[in-house]
């Protein structure tokens, strides 16, 4: 059968990767949105891979949190950056050079943002017995 555009493709290729267990376009979506917040409102201090040392970083004492360092992200809950990304450091006892971004970015945004940090992580696989 010769296919026409990829429409048959399409047809049959969709709603096999939308079945995906515990897969949703929605979740791509606000996966999507937070990369791109991630862009323009933290990689300036937190850098590329989230390890703190973008740009600005050199210049921030302390220096910005280093989202790789699993020890110290799983010392933080969810509801603790939550409130740091959307009241600043010092809502937290934190440093004052991390601003508020809750008149920016909406709490779905602000979420979104929390796994998108915890993301950076990579826990090393437990040994196999």
């Amino acid at each position: 059968m010769k296919m026409r555009g990829g429409w048959v493709w399409c047809a049959v290729a969709l709603p096999v990767f939308l079945a995906r267990p515990g897969h949703s376009l929605a979740e791509d979506s606000s996966l999507e949105t937070a990369r791109r917040n991630y862009e323009v409102f933290c990689v300036n201090c937190h850098g590329e891979s989230g390890k703190g040392d973008g740009p600005s970083a050199a210049a921030l004492n302390p220096k910005p949190r280093d989202f790789g360092d699993c020890a110290g992200m799983r010392k933080r809950s969810d509801d603790e950056l939550f409130k740091v990304i959307s009241q600043g450091g010092e809502s937290m006892g934190m440093s004052a050079d991390m601003q508020p971004w809750g008149g920016t970015l909406s709490s779905d945004e602000i979420r979104g943002l929390v796994r998108f940090v915890r993301s950076f992580c990579k826990e090393p696989a437990a040994p196999q017995k």
